[in-house]
């Protein structure tokens, strides 16, 4: 698939709300992007490329990326798992907090999701600060597996996310955006 077809479905399609899910913040939502099929299957072959080979398990962090992770798990043939906001997990769980752009929250997943040998890409939708993302990391890490890679469909440029990540993980952004 053609990169340029994926970046062109995420511009037309992602959806821009102003002052969600707080003032002066500008909420970019994949969900048009995701419900288009031909956008979807786009952004799948496009987010695990630069991977390809490389992983034994997706995991999708909280909620879009669930919905990122499974088809790309499909179509690659591997497992998917989930990496849940605070609360949503039954049974032991393992956590980690972080800071987001607007606040703070709490990630959770099951100690036993993995083995030692599994080799994992996180996806998400977006991109910000990095600090969702290098939670998740943390938390595949805990299990004693190995995170091969991250993919976002969006990076918001000058939140610092890049920055924070790219020292200890390769990134792989589909298109980048800047602010206002």
């Amino acid at each position: 698939m053609d990169t340029s077809a994926a970046l062109d479905y995420l511009n037309e399609l992602t959806d821009i709300v102003p002052d969600f899910p707080r003032p002066g913040i500008l909420f970019r939502d994949l969900t048009p992007v995701l419900a288009d099929a031909r956008a979807l299957h786009a952004i799948i072959d496009e987010i695990v490329a630069p991977f390809a080979g490389e992983f034994t398990a997706i995991a999708g962090i909280e909620a879009r990326g669930f919905l990122l992770a499974s088809a790309a798990a499909y179509a690659t043939g591997v497992g998917a798992l989930t990496i849940r906001k605070a609360g949503k997990l039954p049974g032991t769980v393992i956590r980690r907090s972080y800071a987001l752009e607007y606040g703070e929250a709490t990630l959770e997943m099951h100690p036993d999701a993995l083995d030692a040998d599994s080799r994992v890409l996180l996806l998400d939708d977006v991109l910000a600060t990095g600090g969702t993302l290098e939670a998740s990391a943390s938390l595949v890490e805990q299990t004693g597996a190995t995170v091969v890679g991250m993919g976002v469909a969006l990076e918001l440029a000058g939140l610092g996310g890049r920055e924070t990540l790219t020292p200890r993980y390769r990134l792989h952004s589909l298109q980048t955006v800047t602010e206002g």
